[in-house]
């Protein structure tokens, strides 16, 4: 399905950019299907085939797109493997998803244990002509398409379990067709710009690339991600929606720029894969002179959910996560599955042919996730008088800072071999720009001074990635705990949103 929309692609709309760097050069559609017919040849020469597992640890370039478009028409299945994450974070994903082939960045090569995984080193490219040159073999012909198969995987997209165990949701022709079709409507084309805000080897690239594709947008990319660099591009290219996660929106408006530069083209606010504050919807508003829609999603759901309408009043475009997009259905039910009392909080459920086909190599998980076709969220909600759902909470831990996941215990283990703890737990704290973010409570072992933030960091960075290190250290003299003599997390959270929220 991905080839098929690649090569009309490169038909309908050949001479038009579809990805421009940020150092100036740019790739059109034709020549984004040429280099990936000659890096599908150069990996078929190299053993690689249908259902053939390959990772790709990589920035998110020109080349990550070619060599995902080349494996797709291979029939191999595609795992992104988010550069951030650290080497431990990194091993841990291909020892679930067992790639025959790793193919990593030339910055990324120590993160990767090549005596456990055969590796390629990429040279990211510097031209239309140098992307993915080291796969490539010029002038090779187009494979051949492969049968159609509905059912065949394409990629896989990695989450993280309540232990921060990494889960691959995998995703086959059947559902990107599904989500390219609630995506685009129908409709082909439309050109115009964007800016892509997220890694590629996030869900919200790995499964809705094939829209994109077919949009026939020019996609504008970023060696790292800046406010400025952005607004500009917003204001530059009247770019009609404005995209991101919530913390990405409050960086802009915190940058001088969003007040200077002209924004009349912007006709929408898209957000998703954190919680936006009241106040934050209510300025980038102001700001933008366009509605906001929050969208509610998840790696799972093939990041197709729920969302407030551009239309809505301010009670649901402020408090709410509005309703279920089309082609999908929602859900609260009990913990047994049963569904709760009218207004009742309880766990929210979605069903959607976008919803992944199961976590890889993992039928446990998938089991106790997909039931009669629906996914249990593990995030609590309860529906409105009006038919909005509104988040509750979550089912477990886990906490969302800056559009990613951060799971306490994982953290927790790494951080409780720092000498000066004697016991930590990890809670999220309302957070303006990030959503939430992570605090230790920590008590300190005796004999020593207790740590400082610094230090927490220091000691957790090796083996932790940036965005789930806690940025607030709490110091007690000993942890709450319930009935049953275990840490009661609900009472360290609510300490913190009492006294940190924004909104109070």
């Amino acid at each position: 399905m991905l080839t098929r929309i690649a090569r009309r692609v490169a038909v309908d709309f050949a001479d038009t950019t579809a990805y421009q760097t940020q150092q100036g050069w740019g790739i059109t559609y034709g020549e984004l299907d040429r280099a990936a017919d000659e890096a599908a040849a150069g990996l078929a020469a190299g053993g690689i085939g249908e259902r053939d597992a390959v990772a790709l640890v990589l920035e998110s370039t020109v080349d990550y797109v070619v060599l995902f478009l080349a494996l797709a028409r291979l029939g191999a299945v595609t795992s992104g493997i988010n550069p951030k994450l650290t080497a431990r974070e990194i091993n841990a994903c291909l020892d679930v998803f067992e790639p025959g082939l790793v193919i990593v960045g030339d910055r990324l090569s120590d993160t990767v244990d090549g005596d456990r995984f055969v590796c390629e080193t990429l040279i990211p490219g510097s031209s239309s002509e140098t992307v993915a040159a080291e796969f490539r073999i010029a002038g090779a012909g187009a494979p051949g398409l492969l049968a159609d198969d509905p059912d065949r995987p394409v990629c896989v997209c990695f989450t993280s379990g309540p232990t921060g165990l990494p889960k691959g949701a995998w995703y086959s022709n059947r559902q990107l067709e599904r989500i390219v079709e609630l995506d685009t409507g129908g409709a082909w084309g439309g050109g115009g710009h964007g800016i892509s805000s997220t890694q590629f080897a996030h869900v919200g690239f790995m499964t809705k690339l094939p829209w994109l594709l077919a949009s026939g947008r020019t996609t504008h990319l970023l060696d790292r991600w800046s406010a400025g660099p952005v607004l500009q591009l917003i204001s530059e290219h009247r770019m009609p929606a404005v995209t991101g996660v919530a913390p990405q929106i409050a960086l802009m408006l915190a940058h001088p720029s969003s007040r200077e530069l002209d924004f009349s083209a912007v006709q929408a606010i898209v957000v998703g894969g954190a919680a936006s504050p009241p106040a934050l919807v209510r300025e980038a508003r102001k700001r933008f002179g366009a509605p906001y829609s929050i969208r509610y999603s998840s790696t799972e759901s093939g990041g197709i959910g729920l969302g407030t309408d551009l239309n809505a009043d301010d009670e649901e475009a402020l408090n709410t996560i509005g309703r279920p997009r089309p082609g999908v259905e929602a859900a609260i039910r009990t913990e047994a599955g049963e569904p709760v009392a009218e207004g009742e909080i309880g766990e929210l459920w979605l069903r959607s042919d976008c919803i992944m086909s199961g976590y890889w190599k993992d039928p446990q998980a998938t089991a106790e996730t997909l039931v009669d076709g629906w996914l249990r969220t593990g995030d609590l909600a309860r529906v409105d008088a009006a038919g909005c759902y509104r988040l509750a909470g979550r089912r477990k831990e886990m906490f969302i800072r800056g559009g990613y996941n951060v799971y306490p215990m994982e953290v927790e283990s790494i951080l409780g071999n720092h000498p000066a703890i004697a016991e930590i737990a990890v809670v999220g704290r309302p957070d303006e720009v990030m959503g939430e973010i992570g605090v230790a409570v920590i008590v300190v072992s005796g004999g020593h001074e207790a740590p400082t933030l610094a230090s927490l960091r220091d000691f957790g960075s090796v083996d932790l990635a940036a965005y789930k290190l806690p940025e607030a250290v709490r110091v007690t003299t000993q942890l709450p705990r319930n009935a049953t003599d275990k840490v009661d997390r609900r009472a360290l959270t609510d300490f913190e949103r009492r006294t940190h929220d924004p909104s109070n």
